[in-house]
């Protein structure tokens, strides 16, 4: 039985920032898998308005918001790097909510399979949501380029980005099943559509 309480098997997305989760997660959305994206939930909770919001102008000051009133992601992005104790916080405020969220989604799916795509899985301690780890594994080279080309961000700052994350062998170690994205789209897909099959079969023995 799934974790949402039927016989769903929820498979957690995992994996290094520019490793590719995005890309594969949209090769299982093209088969009719059902995705939950942690990063959408949480940019949908710090819209205008949402009571996330006044928690996190608590935290951070006026001076993380527009004059439109939406946050300014980037310098967030930029004190909770500099700063441990306002990651702490800004995660205090946002996990417990895209948790819940995530649990409320899950409810309402009845397809075999779904993917739920966790960046920081393992770092917040939430591999009790899902069934199956699933680890997106890139070299290091290709995250670099890849999060440079996408963000425009240096390479220290990638790296730095990378040091607080799970180191790979961490993640690799806790992973049920694999892909490696170092090749091209074309072989991504023939091995997405391999895990898909395979999804799909052992869906029915859960």
């Amino acid at each position: 039985m799934g974790i949402n309480g039927k016989h769903t098997l929820v498979v957690g997305l995992t994996g290094g920032i520019g490793s590719g989760k995005t890309t594969v997660a949209n090769g299982f959305s093209a088969q009719g898998v059902p995705v939950i994206d942690a990063d959408e939930l949480a940019r949908e909770l710090v819209e205008p308005g949402q009571p996330a919001v006044d928690e996190i102008i608590a935290v951070f000051g006026t001076a993380c918001l527009t004059p439109d009133g939406q946050l300014k992601r980037d310098y967030i992005r930029q004190q909770i790097y500099a700063d441990a104790r306002l990651k702490a916080q800004l995660e205090a405020i946002l996990h417990p909510k895209i948790r819940q969220r995530i649990r409320g989604l899950l409810t309402d799916i009845r397809e075999p399979y779904c993917i739920v795509v966790i960046p920081l899985l393992l770092e917040t301690q939430q591999t009790d949501l899902v069934d199956r780890i699933l680890v997106i594994d890139a070299p290091e080279k290709e995250q670099l380029s890849r999060v440079a080309a996408r963000d425009g961000l240096s390479d220290n700052s990638i790296m730095a980005i990378m040091q607080s994350q799970a180191d790979r062998n961490t993640r690799l170690q806790a992973a049920d099943d694999i892909i490696v994205n170092d090749r091209d789209l074309a072989a991504l897909t023939e091995r997405i559509l391999e895990l898909h099959t395979y999804y799909m079969e052992i869906s029915h023995d859960h």
